[in-house]
């Protein structure tokens, strides 16, 4: 194949040549454009026929200028074939090197293999001895060197297996970088009239890998001049939308006070369709412009995306935990994800087919609780971190600073990077993800509250299990544990199979159901 690649090279440098002297030719030849004629070509009959002058002299100055111009433009087209063609031999230069190194090492593989399966040759006659000691000592010299060398041609072989998976491993890499392009992850950040919208684009243009794979879009609402100035600042490192509607939505009298969720919802809307229909991406990771993001919160999303892509199950990726707080989570595992059944948002992974299943139905207003309905779930997944990678520093806004004081403001936000495109997170993928934890929260010992607050005489380090059993015991025991008590659509918050894991004392904890939990009951609500 490279030996083909190479010849096409050869091949393509001679015609180029051969093509510029045919071109010299032609173009030497080939009349000026002059008075198109009946037939359709130039028509010489006019005053001054092709290459002669006013005088009846040939204008070979003119001439040689007109042609020299016509040549530049056919060797800028040239050129432009050249810089391809240059760029395909470097991609097949490489493909080659990689592939006489595999010929390299499955060759000696196989001598080595013919080496292994020869006879040894016979041994030579044995010299004549004075002693029997020195034949012992021999005897012993070869019975102790016959299983070095077996284990010198083991070590060489599992050697010679190591490199070529590690051959093998470069050439899938070598393939995923030159089939095609990688994929592009726009972020799209929602923005009306907040300033401090600089905080959150400042973080993200800091730890952004690169601005091809990770375009920022700002979708603004509102109109506000002061808001789009400071957008506007970041000149070509973000693209700037506006929301071209900003009249007011006709709303039922006792909805006037939720204007603005129904204009969040109109705005999502349009910016989702930006994004999908117009832009043409294939996902999209979408926050707020009131969200702090992590170091490490484009390595999460990009490892992330095939995870979505390949698993049914699962409609969402999200960055946040709802139960974040620094004495919920475990410092100690920053690398630690969950599926949940419970949509999160604040900072989260959408992709075209999803979209293009939600925005035929999308909701004229409180959106994120639509999400959150059955109807729209259809008992899918999404995935969060342990520890969150985004925080919330907006307290000011539509919900009038909701939950803010009482919960957000404590989110504990990553700082470690963790490599997530370097690790393997199959382990989400439902068939393995559930049996595991099934097992793991139903095998932890089942303790009483009370046993977990201070002064109680729980020993060991976990994990546990308290079990609820209605609406109204899970509310008391979450707040006793200091964890978000309330339900969207019978969903706790973080909850996986009406489970909630979270930490208290340093101890994992899981307020579960009775085991054969079936469904959610959404009267819970």
């Amino acid at each position: 194949m490279v030996r083909k690649k190479g010849s096409l090279i050869l091949c393509g440098g001679f015609l180029f040549v051969a093509w510029n002297a045919l071109l010299l030719l032609y173009l030497w030849g080939r009349p000026p454009s002059g008075r198109l004629g009946e037939g359709g070509g130039a028509e010489p009959g006019g005053k001054e026929e092709w290459g002669v002058g006013r005088g009846g002299q040939v204008n070979l100055a003119g001439e040689v200028i007109r042609l020299a111009e016509e040549v530049e433009v056919q060797l800028e087209t040239q050129k432009k074939l050249l810089k391809q063609i240059e760029g395909h031999r470097a991609v097949w230069a490489r493909q080659r090197d990689v592939g006489k190194r595999e010929s390299k090492v499955k060759k000696e593989g196989k001598e080595e293999v013919v080496k292994q399966e020869r006879k040894p040759p016979p041994p030579p006659p044995p010299s004549p001895v004075k002693e029997d000691t020195e034949v012992k000592d021999q005897t012993d010299v070869k019975q102790t060197q016959k299983p070095a060398a077996t284990e010198a041609l083991n070590s060489k072989s599992e050697q010679q297996q190591q490199q070529a998976a590690a051959i093998k491993q470069e050439i899938k890499t070598d393939t995923f970088y030159t089939s095609g392009p990688e994929v592009v992850i726009p972020i799209l950040v929602i923005a009306c009239d907040r300033v401090t919208v600089k905080r959150s684009l400042d973080k993200l243009i800091q730890y952004r890998p690169s601005p091809q794979l990770f375009p920022i879009i700002v979708s603004q609402d509102c109109g506000h001049a002061e808001t789009a100035r400071v957008i506007g600042s970041y000149g070509e490192q973000v693209t700037h939308i506006r929301q071209p509607d900003l009249s007011d939505i006709r709303v039922r009298p006792e909805h006037r006070k939720f204007q603005g969720y129904y204009k969040i919802a109109r705005h999502y809307r349009w910016a989702l369709n930006q994004i999908f229909n117009m832009l043409s991406h294939s996902s999209v990771v979408i926050v707020e412009d009131d969200l702090e993001v992590a170091p490490d919160f484009f390595e999460y999303f990009q490892a992330l995306y095939p995870i979505l892509r390949s698993d049914p199950s699962l409609w969402c990726v999200s960055a946040w935990n709802d139960n974040g707080r620094d004495a919920l989570v475990d410092p100690s595992k920053a690398e630690l994800l969950h599926r949940t059944d419970f949509f999160p948002g604040l900072g989260w992974m959408l992709l075209k087919d999803m979209w293009d299943e939600l925005e035929p139905k999308w909701p004229s207003a409180f959106w994120d609780d639509w999400m959150r309905q059955p109807e729209q779930r259809r008992d899918r997944s999404c995935i969060r971190p342990e520890i969150s990678r985004t925080i919330t520093f907006g307290r000011k806004g539509v919900s009038l600073g909701q939950f803010f004081d009482q919960y957000l403001r404590y989110i504990k936000l990553n700082t470690e990077f963790v490599p997530f495109t370097k690790l393997d997170l199959s382990y989400l993928l439902k068939d393995k993800y559930e049996v595991k934890f099934i097992l793991e929260v139903y095998s932890a010992l089942l303790v009483k509250i009370e046993d977990l607050q201070q002064g109680g005489s729980l020993k060991g380090p976990g994990p546990f299990r308290v079990q609820y059993s209605t609406r109204d015991t899970f509310k008391v025991f979450s707040r006793n544990l200091g964890v978000m008590d309330d339900l969207k659509s019978g969903v706790p918050r973080t909850g996986y199979r009406g489970v909630v894991s979270f930490l208290h004392r340093g101890r994992r904890v899981f307020l579960a159901p009775p085991e054969g939990w079936t469904h959610y009951d959404v009267s819970w609500s």
